[in-house]
């Protein structure tokens, strides 16, 4: 550890994650999501990782995060599906990115790229089937259904995949939207459309819900070792968590009984001992909402985080035995090695393990362990990752 502060990805773990998940699953294709800059992992080094685990498509938000991992040099398949009006369809296609589509709009939009372009669009269709976010409504199935038989015929597209998601509200609601989502598939067929990648399941369906598999699933919080479920661990799950985020005390003081720590005064010393500052904050993404309840890894036994995180620093209360400038803390990484897990902050924070990993900021160098082949060019800092 080179500076007071840093986020350990270990590719390992991600290589390891999405292996099990392609066996447990066993479907033809596998998804690994890197939007986000793969949940604040890392996506050009994640995606890497991916892809020599067996994942055969790359899942992302935008466009933009799509032309970053082709200009990092990854071609594999690659599919982007949530839209900003004006963007830029012709950049993605000349990329060879797959787009997911979410209305008649935006199928006029991408066939007249296409058509610019001279090339033949790679689509993929989103339906709504309960979620209540973009897809193509089931009123309006038919009319772009049939069109985008049009487009095929006519050489601007081609629609390989239909796709949606689940809410995870209950089984009953995944039930419905399940019948939703065939009844959408076979009005596509009726239309014409023979697509061939059919996906419906993030991580949490692809493990309970084996009817949602159909030929490929999407796993995003899985690859990063982290469970979606609040009855099951990772370690239930048999997944591996792959960031561990650390920093190192910058000073240390005493503190005297009834000392008020931090603003607002949230918690006073109740006895004489020593207080550690740790230069970390909410800036950094650590949740303020988790002050005076989250506790740290430090010296191999579990402190407190005392007073309100504020922007850029929180203090540990180490009671009466001394510890040292530059000692390392951790606040989360594999609790199977002692440490405090991202569900262990969630809960503090009151929110969910995806937010607390996705939420790391640019200020936190991203180092990597544990890279498989080339999964990991230019490791070391975050420099070049959105």
């Amino acid at each position: 550890m080179t500076g007071y502060r840093e986020a350990v990805v270990d590719l390992g773990a991600v290589f390891a994650n999405v292996a099990h998940l392609k066996s447990v699953v066993g479907t033809p294709h596998l998804m690994a999501v890197v939007k986000a800059n793969a949940y604040g992992h890392g996506a050009v080094p994640v995606a890497r990782s991916a892809l020599a685990a067996g994942a055969d498509w790359l899942g992302v938000a935008d466009v933009d995060e799509a032309m970053e991992l082709r200009s990092a040099g990854i071609d594999a398949p690659l599919l982007a599906w949530l839209h900003d009006p004006d963007a830029d369809f012709a950049g993605a296609l000349s990329r060879n990115v797959s787009l997911g589509l979410s209305s008649l709009r935006q199928l006029h939009q991408v066939a007249e790229a296409a058509g610019t372009l001279g090339l033949v669009a790679d689509v993929h269709i989103k339906l709504e089937t309960g979620l209540n976010r973009n897809g193509v409504h089931e009123p309006d199935w038919a009319e772009a259904f049939a069109l985008a038989a049009q487009l095929e015929k006519s050489g601007r597209l081609t629609v390989t995949g239909v796709f949606s998601h689940l809410s995870n509200a209950s089984p009953e609601d995944d039930a419905e939207a399940i019948r939703r989502f065939d009844r959408g598939l076979a009005a596509a067929r009726a239309a014409g459309l023979t697509p061939s990648l059919i996906h419906l399941a993030s991580t949490a369906a692809a493990l309970r819900v084996p009817a949602a598999r159909y030929s490929m699933v999407r796993v995003g919080i899985g690859i990063y070792g982290l469970s979606p479920f609040a009855d099951q661990s990772s370690h239930d799950l048999g997944l591996i968590p792959a960031m561990t985020l650390r920093g190192r005390i910058a000073a240390v003081r005493p503190v005297a009984a009834g000392a008020g720590v931090s603003y607002d005064y949230l918690w006073r010393a109740p006895a004489d001992g020593y207080l550690a500052l740790v230069p970390l904050g909410y800036a950094d993404g650590v949740p303020r909402q988790a002050s005076g309840t989250a506790r740290v890894s430090l010296a191999g036994r579990l402190d407190p985080i005392v007073g309100r995180i504020a922007m850029d620093q929180f203090v540990v209360s180490v009671g009466r035995e001394g510890v040292a400038v530059g000692d390392e803390v951790v606040l989360f990484g594999d609790p199977s090695t002692g440490v405090p897990s991202a569900t262990d902050w969630a809960d503090a924070a009151d929110t969910i393990n995806y937010e607390i990993v996705t939420r790391i900021g640019h200020r936190i160098p991203r180092s990597y362990r544990n890279a498989i082949g080339n999964a990991a060019p230019g490791a070391g800092t975050a420099g070049g990752q959105r």
